[in-house]
């Protein structure tokens, strides 16, 4: 079952090492099966060296296990949350690196201060208020999920235009259309947050990015309009 997205899903994991992105078993990817309603993720606690591809999990959308021999990720119930309530999010990654986590653990946004930022996120990176208690003794992956969802549609934020937030105290979550797509966005988030500790460590009240270079350096590389890289062109 879903032979194709369990190798994307497991190199996807694997590239997740390859960029320094975690420690030991910190982190996972998943990818999605839209039309069948199921994801595959990285089973929970499995050492990346040890992981094959046979040992992807297919789990549907309320976290049940579909298919696999060994249990999911922990975060599994957060994954299926974040797929359930954004229809275009393809892959999600979660990791524990290190700068995106400094901001997560202070409990700060990651304000947009120069391009490279802006190649990628329109805008402030948000970070999401701690659980409750309640919700921590409910479910705390699923609310963990809720929590992703209430930051997004209260701060009115499109999740594909801004893929990605902290977890206050936590870490970095990144999705995209797809698993390989979603860790870039979590190599860049990891970027932009050491550039804009130091950034802010040499000038403390730094300015965000002006609003007319953060449009143009993202519109450029998204929307109809864009114009970077290159375009298929029709043969005649």
């Amino acid at each position: 079952m879903l032979d194709k997205l369990k190798e994307e899903v497991y190199l996807a994991n694997l590239e997740l090492v390859k960029q320094n992105l975690i420690k030991y078993t910190w982190g996972n990817v998943s990818g999605v099966d839209r039309e069948q309603e199921v994801f595959v993720i990285k089973p929970s606690g499995v050492a990346y060296d040890k992981l094959k591809v046979e040992d992807m999990v297919v789990c549907d959308f309320d976290g049940n296990v579909v298919e696999g021999k060994l249990s999911p990720s922990s975060d599994t119930k957060t994954h299926a949350i974040i797929y359930k309530n954004f229809p275009e999010v393809g892959g999600i990654v979660h990791t524990h690196s290190q700068w995106a986590t400094i901001y997560a653990q202070a409990g700060k946004p990651l304000t947009a201060y120069g391009t490279t930022h802006a190649d990628t996120f329109y805008g402030s990176v948000p970070c999401a208020r701690f659980l409750t208690k309640e919700e921590i003794d409910n479910d705390y992956e699923r609310e963990t999920g809720n929590v992703i969802v209430e930051t997004f549609r209260d701060l009115g934020l499109d999740e594909m235009q801004v893929p990605g937030i902290l977890l206050n105290g936590h870490g970095p979550f990144t999705w995209a259309p797809n698993a390989s797509e979603a860790v870039y966005n979590a190599v860049v988030l990891e970027e932009v947050a050491k550039t804009a500790y130091f950034s802010q460590l040499l000038t403390p009240n730094l300015e965000p990015l002006p609003q007319a270079v953060l449009d143009k350096h993202y519109l450029r590389k998204h929307g109809k309009d864009s114009y970077y890289g290159q375009k298929e062109k029709n043969n005649e």
